[in-house]
C-alpha cells in the first residue's frame, strides 16, 4: 500500500529514464493533483498540452508585456518528465499546477545574486546562457523545466536566468552533485554514470515505483548537507550557480505546495529537479518563506506556447541549457523493447537512403559489436558511445563523414514541434500564421531552398512576406544567389524556422497588429533614424521588395533631404546602385517607381559632376575603394538607362564623357584610370588603337612601376574576362610584356604583389592561353595574322603558329557528312 503523500518525484530534466519513472510512480500513487516546476502563469494554458494540434518539442514562452525582448523559455520534449506528468494528469482529469517562481519575478531579476532588478540590456551577442533576440535585447536563457545539461557535462537548472549583464564577472568554481555521485560509484564521467544508473534502468513488474525517487532524495540530502544549500552548481537539471535564486525559488515552491495540500490533501505529486527535493521537505515556517519573497521586483508577464526543435534542445546549438543527443533520448523513451536493434535499424535506413551500401548483415554485426563493447566497458547496456563506435566500424568503414550525417539526422534530429491555433498569440502572430497557411509556407527546422518566380502572384506574395519579416527583424528566410539564372523576375531563398523567432515576432508586435502595418511602421522609423544616404536608399529598395507603398513617401522625403545636403561624392556613389536597383525591381513587381527614377537621375548627375575631382589625391586604399564605386556607378547607369531612348540616352553619353576624363587625366590613381579605359573598351566607346595608346602612355618609361602596375590591375582586374583581352589583342599583350620585362630589378619586388593579384584572378584557361601566346611568339617573328611592327620596333605577334593545311584538310570529309554536303575531294 502506498504511503500518504505528498510524493516528491525528483527528476533530471529531459531524462527519458526519469520520464518513465515518473509515469510509473503516477500510475502507482494516483495523486489528487500534480505540481510541476514551472511558471505559475502557465496554469491557464496548460490544458493545451492535451490538444490534438500540440506536438512536442514545444516550449512555454514568457516575456515582459512592455519589453518582449526580455523573455524566457521552458522547453519540453516528448521524453521530458514534466511533459509526461502533464499529459498523464490531463488524461486522468487530475489538476495540474506550476509552482516555480513566477515569470513576472524571474524576468525582473538580474543574473547576479538573483535579487536585484534587472537593468534593460544594451544588446549584443548572447552568452551560452542567454539567447539574443536579434533586436539589441538579450533574452533570458531557456529555463526549462527541461533545461538539461549545460555547456559542461553537468545538467543546468530549470529556472529562467533572466536578462543578464553583457559582461558578467567570472563565477567561482562550484561543485557538481552528479560528479560526486559518479565518483562514489567509480565513474570518471558523470554523464555515463547517470545513463547507466537511471536512463538504462527499467523497473521490473511488482517493484515499488517510488523507491528510486526515495533513494535519489537521500543522495541529494547528503550532497546538500555536504555542500550547503547554495554551494552546489544547481540541481540535477538545474540552472547553474545562482544559489540565492534557488533559495528564493524553493521558498515559493514550499508555499505553493502548502496551498495545494490545503486544497487537495496530502495525496499530491510534485515533479521537480532532484536537487530541490530536500529543500521542499525541510521544515520552514510560512512567515520565513514569505519573508524570502518580500520585495522581489516584478514585471507584467505574458505566457504562451511556441514550437521548439530538437536542435535547440542540443548543447551544440549554442544555448547553455540542453542535452547533447535529443534524438537518441527520444528513441530510448519511445522504444519499449529492443532499443539497440531498433536504433541501428534506423541508422541503416538513413545510410541506405543516402546511397551508402548498408545491409541487414551490417545491422546484425553492429548490434553484436555494441553489446561486446558495453560488456568490455562494464556497462549494463550499450549506450550512445558504444552504438556510435559500432556504426563507425561496421557501417561507415571507419569514416567520420557518414557518421556526421547520423549525428545530425538521428542523434540530434530535425524534429520541429507544433502548437495549436487556439494557443494564446498576439494579433501579429495570428496574422503571420494566416499568411503562412494561405501561401503554403510551412515552418521547418531544416534549411530548405525555395525558388520564387515573381511573375506569379503566389510567389510574389511569398517574396513580399519574407522581405517584410526581414524588415521586422524576423529572419525566417535569407536571400541566396539563384542557380537557375540572373533575371530580376527570379528570387532564391533559404528558409529555416528557429524557435527564437517567436520572440522576435512578439517584439515586432509593438509596430502593428498585421505584418503589413508593422513593416510599414518599422520602415518609417528606420528612415528617420538612418545614419547615411546609402542607408536610406537601401531602405527604399527594401520597401519596394517588401511591397510597402505606404512607407515610400516617408522614405522618399528623407531621401530627398539627405541627397540635397550630402556633398560627399563617395556617399552619393554608394547610394546610387541601391536606388537604381529599386527602379529596376519595380518593372517586375508592378510598383510605381517614377519618383525614385527622378531622384536616381538627379543623384547620377551630381556624381558625374563631382567624380573626377573626388578621384584626385587618393592613397592606395582610398583609390581601390573609389575604383569599386566607379564599377558600381557604371552598372547602375546601365540599369537606369538599359536602352538608348529619346531624352534618356544622353545620361549614358555624359557618363561616357566622365569615364573619358578619368581615363586621360594625369595625376589620378593608376587603378582608376585603367578601370575607366576598360569600361569604355567594353562598351565599344574607344576608337581602334585608342586603348593600346592609353596603355602605352600608362606603361611608358617615365611612369613609376607601382603606378603602372596599378593601371594594369585596374584595366585587367575583376569585372569581366579581362585576360581574354590579352589573348585576342596582340598589341595589348605586347605592351604588357615589354613593360614587364623592362621593370628595373629594384622595383620588381614592389610591383609583384599587384601583378600576382591581377593575373591570379584569371581562370586557368585564360592563364594558359596567355602563356601560350607569349611562348609561341618571339622578337622579330610575325604571326599568321600578318606582319608588321609594334611601337619600339618589336615585331607584331600572330595568334599562333603557321596553319598546317594538310592536317586541316583531313577533317573536311567528316564535316561534309555532318553538314549533309557532297565531298568533292581535296588534299588529305
Amino acid at each position: 500500500m502506498t504511503a500518504p503523500g505528498p510524493f516528491l518525484l525528483g527528476i533530471r530534466h529531459h531524462g527519458p529514464g526519469s520520464a518513465r519513472a515518473v509515469r510509473a510512480a503516477l500510475e502507482q500513487c494516483r495523486p489528487a493533483a500534480v505540481l510541476i516546476e514551472g511558471p505559475p502563469e502557465a496554469d491557464a494554458i496548460v490544458h493545451l498540452a492535451d490538444d490534438e494540434g500540440m506536438r512536442p518539442p514545444v516550449a512555454l514562452l514568457a516575456h515582459a508585456a512592455d519589453d518582449p525582448g526580455r523573455a524566457a523559455f521552458w522547453p519540453l520534449a516528448g521524453f521530458s518528465p514534466e511533459w509526461v506528468a502533464i499529459r498523464w494528469a490531463l488524461a486522468h482529469g487530475v489538476p495540474v499546477r506550476f509552482i516555480d517562481l513566477p515569470a513576472a519575478n524571474a524576468l525582473a531579476l538580474s543574473g547576479g545574486d538573483g535579487l536585484r532588478p534587472a537593468p534593460k540590456p544594451a544588446g549584443g551577442a548572447g552568452t551560452p546562457a542567454a539567447g539574443d533576440t536579434g533586436r539589441g535585447r538579450r533574452a533570458a536563457a531557456e529555463a526549462s523545466p527541461a533545461a538539461g545539461p549545460s555547456a559542461d557535462p553537468r545538467p543546468a537548472d530549470p529556472s529562467p536566468a533572466g536578462p543578464r549583464p553583457a559582461d558578467p564577472p567570472p563565477a567561482a568554481p562550484r561543485s557538481d552533485p552528479l560528479a560526486v555521485l559518479a565518483a562514489a560509484a567509480g565513474y570518471d564521467d558523470p554523464e555515463l554514470w547517470w545513463e547507466d544508473a537511471v536512463e538504462h534502468r527499467r523497473s521490473a513488474d511488482g517493484t515499488d515505483a517510488l523507491a528510486p525517487f526515495a533513494a535519489l532524495a537521500d543522495a541529494m540530502a547528503e550532497l546538500r548537507s555536504a555542500f550547503g544549500d547554495g554551494d552546489a552548481d544547481g540541481d540535477i537539471g538545474g540552472d547553474g550557480p545562482d544559489g540565492a535564486r534557488d533559495l528564493v525559488r524553493e521558498a515559493h515552491m514550499r508555499l505553493r505546495i502548502r496551498d495545494a495540500r490545503r486544497q487537495f490533501g496530502d495525496g499530491i505529486a510534485v515533479v521537480c529537479g532532484a536537487w530541490h527535493v530536500p529543500a521542499l521537505t525541510a521544515r520552514r515556517t510560512v512567515t520565513t518563506d514569505r519573508q524570502a519573497l518580500k520585495g522581489l521586483p516584478k514585471v507584467k508577464a505574458e505566457v504562451s506556447w511556441v514550437p521548439w526543435t530538437h536542435r535547440r534542445l542540443s548543447r551544440r546549438s549554442g544555448y547553455g541549457a540542453g542535452i547533447d543527443s535529443p534524438g537518441w533520448y527520444g528513441h530510448l523513451f519511445h522504444a519499449t523493447d529492443r532499443p539497440l536493434e531498433r536504433w541501428l535499424t534506423k541508422v541503416a535506413r538513413l545510410l541506405r537512403d543516402e546511397d551508402f551500401p548498408v545491409s541487414s548483415a551490417h545491422v546484425i554485426e553492429a548490434v553484436r559489436l555494441a553489446r561486446t563493447l558495453a560488456s568490455l566497458r562494464g556497462r549494463p547496456l550499450a549506450g550512445l558511445t558504444e552504438t556510435t563506435d559500432a556504426v563507425r566500424a561496421v557501417m561507415c568503414d571507419g569514416s567520420d563523414v557518414p557518421l556526421a550525417l547520423v549525428r545530425d539526422r538521428l542523434v540530434v534530429g530535425n524534429v520541429l514541434g507544433e502548437v495549436p491555433d487556439t494557443a494564446p498569440a498576439t494579433p501579429l502572430q495570428r496574422d503571420l500564421a494566416r499568411l503562412r497557411r494561405s501561401l503554403r509556407l510551412k515552418p521547418e527546422a531544416d534549411a530548405r531552398d525555395w525558388e520564387f518566380d515573381l511573375r506569379k502572384d503566389t510567389d510574389a506574395a511569398r517574396s513580399r512576406l519574407l522581405h517584410r519579416l526581414r524588415l521586422l527583424g524576423v529572419d525566417w528566410g535569407e536571400p541566396v544567389r539563384s542557380r537557375a539564372g540572373t533575371g530580376t523576375f527570379r528570387e532564391s531563398w533559404r528558409l529555416s524556422w528557429e524557435p527564437e523567432l517567436a520572440v522576435r515576432v512578439a517584439e515586432a508586435s509593438a509596430w502593428g497588429t498585421t505584418v503589413l502595418a508593422a513593416a510599414t511602421a518599422r520602415a518609417e522609423a528606420l528612415a528617420a533614424d538612418a545614419a547615411s544616404l546609402a542607408g536610406v536608399t537601401s531602405l527604399a529598395e527594401r520597401c519596394l521588395l517588401a511591397g510597402l507603398p505606404a512607407a515610400l513617401p516617408a522614405v522618399m522625403r528623407v531621401l530627398a533631404d539627405r541627397a540635397a545636403l550630402d556633398t560627399d561624392v563617395a556617399h552619393l556613389a554608394e547610394a546610387l546602385p541601391a536606388l537604381v536597383r529599386s527602379v529596376r525591381y519595380g518593372d517586375v513587381r508592378r510598383t510605381d517607381t517614377a519618383a525614385l527614377g527622378e531622384v536616381a537621375q538627379g543623384l547620377a548627375e551630381r556624381v558625374f559632376v563631382g567624380l573626377p575631382a573626388a578621384c584626385a589625391g587618393l592613397d592606395a586604399d582610398a583609390a581601390a575603394s573609389m575604383r569599386g564605386l566607379v564599377d558600381e556607378v557604371h552598372q547602375a547607369v546601365g540599369l537606369l538607362v538599359p536602352e538608348p531612348e529619346p531624352g534618356a540616352s544622353s545620361l549614358r553619353q555624359r557618363w561616357a564623357a566622365v569615364l573619358g576624363v578619368l581615363a586621360g587625366r594625369d595625376g589620378l590613381p593608376g587603378g582608376i584610370r585603367g578601370r575607366a579605359v576598360r569600361l569604355l573598351l567594353d562598351d565599344g566607346l574607344l576608337p581602334d588603337g585608342r586603348a593600346a595608346r592609353l596603355m602605352g602612355l600608362a606603361l611608358s618609361t617615365g611612369t613609376e612601376p607601382a603606378e603602372a602596375a596599378a593601371w594594369i590591375e585596374g584595366f585587367l582586374g575583376s569585372g569581366g574576362p579581362g585576360g581574354m583581352l590579352l589573348v585576342h589583342d596582340e598589341r595589348l599583350l605586347a605592351l604588357v610584356d615589354d613593360w614587364l620585362t623592362g621593370v628595373p630589378a629594384g622595383s620588381f619586388a614592389g610591383v609583384l604583389p599587384l601583378l600576382r593579384r591581377t593575373f591570379s584572378a584569371f581562370d586557368p584557361g585564360t592563364r594558359r592561353a596567355v602563356g601560350l601566346q607569349i611562348r609561341r611568339s618571339g622578337p622579330g617573328r610575325g604571326g599568321a595574322g600578318g606582319g608588321g611592327t609594334l611601337p619600339g620596333g618589336r615585331a607584331e605577334r600572330g595568334p599562333g603558329t603557321r596553319l598546317d593545311e594538310e592536317r586541316a584538310a583531313a577533317v573536311l570529309p567528316t564535316m561534309h557528312l555532318l553538314l549533309g554536303m557532297a565531298h568533292t575531294g581535296g588534299p588529305r
